[in-house]
């Protein structure tokens, strides 16, 4: 049996830096959002405190919960960083995010349980509503969750590279779903809902004095985010478990361009290193096989194939 392997870190001339393509931008677009929301955080308790408004005091504190949240992305993305060309990483820590996602989901879900939970409670005791100075906390709070959102948009997880040759010392190569950036992102999507229909809710009661309105939309924004929450955990728990989802087309790939050499692949298994980083083991077996350097040049035409390792075995006779 003959190997080879593709980006492996068997010599100085390979690394294991597969963080994806907008790692250290996504990172410090992190920070400024958690900048601004603790800003807005500690500006909205403080002018509660000061003209006794308890809209204002509430809103400021659940604002803390969704910049706690956004702070275990931003540590990830450092840790990722810090670590990426540490030896004890085996395959690099391009899969930090994907953890930081799904502990960001986690609790996006107990956020989600909470707003829930609040809004049960008030139809059965319904809370004195100061409608306009409620209102203007919302519209305030839509507009700074809407600039957030804007800097957290991932705007080129769908950039592929085809046809590159494999450049492991740098991660400039690749794009991919970043779980981390896109936890974040829900964050604060989540509020920006929250405002969305609070606002709706509010102004509707203060015309009608429809007091019921405003727990019952808080229900909806709370299956809402509860879903999106479950979306995030479901993709972010399967990269954590090497789970391969049925779109993937790159197992096809992989068979498509050995096939076509006239052998048969005999095992393969694939999974995510990173955002837009995979790693493969290729085992295969035909009557004349040529050395596995000449698979790997024929595998290395798939975009987000980073690592590989290729076994060839001759049949037996």
């Amino acid at each position: 049996m003959t190997t080879a392997i593709i980006g492996a870190k068997l010599s100085a001339h390979h690394d294991h830096v597969f963080l994806g393509e907008n790692h250290d931008r996504n990172a410090k677009r992190t920070w400024i959002v958690i900048a601004i929301t603790a800003a807005m955080m500690v500006a909205e308790i403080f002018a509660g405190n000061l003209y006794g408004s308890m809209a204002l005091t509430a809103d400021g504190w659940h604002m803390s919960t969704h910049a706690a949240a956004m702070l275990i992305a931003a540590l990830a993305y450092m840790f990722a960083r810090r670590h990426a060309s540490n030896p004890h990483f085996t395959f690099g820590t391009g899969k930090v995010g994907d953890l930081a996602g799904f502990s960001s989901a986690i609790v996006l879900a107990l956020i989600a349980l909470l707003i829930g939970w609040e809004s049960f409670l008030r139809f059965s005791t319904p809370v004195e509503i100061s409608f306009h100075e409620a209102i203007l906390v919302a519209v305030v709070g839509l507009i700074v969750n809407l600039v957030c959102a804007w800097l957290l948009k991932d705007d080129h997880s769908h950039g592929h590279n085809h046809g590159h040759q494999h450049d492991h010392h740098s991660d400039l190569a690749h794009g991919g779903k970043d779980q981390n950036l896109r936890a974040a992102y829900m964050h604060v999507l989540a509020d920006a809902l929250t405002s969305v229909l609070a606002i709706g809710a509010l102004v509707l009661g203060s015309i009608y004095g429809w007091l019921w309105l405003d727990p019952a939309i808080g229900l909806v924004g709370a299956l809402v985010i509860a879903r999106w929450s479950w979306g995030l955990i479901r993709d972010a728990g399967s990269t954590l478990l090497d789970y391969i989802p049925d779109g993937e087309d790159l197992p096809a790939e992989i068979r498509d361009i050995i096939e076509a050499e006239g052998c048969e692949i005999t095992d393969l298994h694939v999974w995510q290193l990173g955002p837009g980083h995979h790693g493969a083991i290729v085992s295969l077996t035909g009557e004349e096989p040529k050395a596995p350097s000449y698979y790997r040049e024929k595998l290395a035409q798939i975009h987000d194939l980073s690592h590989v390792t290729v076994e060839v075995e001759p049949k037996a006779a």
